[in-house]
């Protein structure tokens, strides 16, 4: 795994990492050692280098599996859903 945003707490494991189609965003969906999920969008831009810096602060909210959170991600982030799609 690459480095993780200082959004994420070192604890929380990503599961599972979806990029969009131009590889300049992405969304990660992890477990926290409580049992709950969650997931962050992120940007990669040149001029900071290749990092991943994050754009939302969906991190800060909880579901119960990992399926409600893809869920919700997929609703909350515009181009996830046609990228899962695809």
């Amino acid at each position: 795994m690459s480095s993780m945003s200082s959004r994420l707490d070192r604890s929380w494991l990503v599961h599972e990492s979806y990029e969009s189609a131009e590889a300049d965003r992405c969304v990660d969906l992890f477990s926290r050692p409580d049992g709950t999920f969650g997931f962050e969008e992120f940007r990669r831009d040149p001029e900071d280098m290749g990092a991943w810096t994050p754009v939302s602060y969906y991190s800060s909210r909880t579901y119960e599996t990992s399926e409600t959170a893809l869920d919700a991600a997929r609703h909350s982030v515009v181009w996830l859903g046609p990228a899962l799609d695809r």
